[in-house]
């Protein structure tokens, strides 16, 4: 299955769901596609779309997802990333009234570059290559989310024990 996600921005991004709608109606892959629609008018004719899904739903199909498509917000593609999954990140763009500027590209970019740990495609043209080569893009990339939990909680841990000493 493929899980496609745009958030919960209010502009629509119609780009990436037609785009979704018509590789999955072209047969580019065989998956099973459901689509978090949100705000975009496009409606999907060949995969299951919603246009919201609560915390658990939106958890569920990313942990079930063979692959997970979001667009730029970091909420939805570090959600893929806790569950070990390397997201498929399509960035929102002003120049198509998706967003109110490009941060989500220079963002995408910036973690792409440095964490070398999600798939940023820029091209919405480039998307059907990136899926039908998911597993060998997969491959070449590091795969875990890196955090800061332990030493920030050894570090609470040691202020709480020096206010109670």
């Amino acid at each position: 299955m493929i899980f496609v996600t745009v958030g919960t921005h209010e502009q629509p991004f119609n780009r990436l769901i037609k785009k979704i709608d018509e590789l999955k109606g072209s047969g580019s892959f065989s998956d099973d596609v459901i689509i978090q629609t949100g705000f975009s008018e496009y409606r999907p004719i060949n995969c299951h779309g919603e246009k919201f899904f609560s915390h658990e739903e939106m958890l569920d199909n990313v942990k079930k997802a063979r692959i997970v498509i979001t667009h730029g917000g970091p909420s939805s593609f570090i959600m893929p990333l806790q569950v070990k999954k390397v997201p498929i990140v399509v960035p929102r763009l002003k120049k198509f009234d998706e967003h109110v500027n490009d941060h989500q590209l220079k963002f995408s970019q910036e973690v792409a570059e440095r964490k070398k740990n999600i798939i940023v495609v820029e091209n919405i043209e480039n998307l059907e290559g990136t899926i039908n080569n998911y597993s060998k893009i997969v491959a070449s990339l590091k795969k875990d989310l890196d955090t800061n939990n332990e030493a920030f909680n050894k570090s609470l841990e040691n202020i709480v024990e020096k206010l109670f000493s």
